[in-house]
């Protein structure tokens, strides 16, 4: 199974904002639609659907801040249907080759709700940490990369 990052079209954006995590997730990440009209106001987010060959299962959202040389991971969502088979992972670990791509990324960052423990377990085996920070109610998590 072939996981890839999509930019949305007109034609696929419907489907994006359908997608949903389970019911007891939903306090856990915004809705794709509020994550996409949020990408459309900042202008820096890079906003992806996750396929798994031609099937949308999730959506994830990043961006770089130059300024502080850091990349963001700020959207991560899995549909209910699609959860556990690795697409979330897969879809983390294309971004955080992005970032280890450009040279001038030295971290990323990701936060998560504190009672998030699927997403929790998923960063720090990729190898983010949690760094006891709280921004915006969120626990904060972090790796470096591409230091000297």
């Amino acid at each position: 199974m072939s996981v890839t990052l999509k930019k949305l079209t007109n034609d696929t954006f419907r489907e994006c904002i359908s997608l949903k995590v389970a019911p007891e997730q939903e306090n856990y990440v915004a809705s794709n639609m509020y994550s996409l009209a949020e990408a459309q106001a900042d202008g820096v987010s890079n906003p992806r659907a996750i396929y798994a060959d031609d099937q949308m299962v999730g959506f994830i959202m990043y961006d770089f801040e130059p300024k502080e040389s850091r990349g963001y991971i700020t959207r991560l969502m899995v549909d209910q249907r699609f959860q556990r088979r690795g697409y979330g992972r897969s879809a983390v670990q294309q971004v955080i080759e992005r970032f280890r791509d450009n040279p001038a990324c030295k971290e990323i960052y990701t936060s998560i709700h504190p009672e998030n423990e699927g997403a929790s377990k998923l960063y720090q085996s990729l190898g983010l940490i949690l760094t006891g920070e709280m921004e915006d109610g969120e626990a904060v998590l972090r790796m470096k990369v591409n230091q000297e």
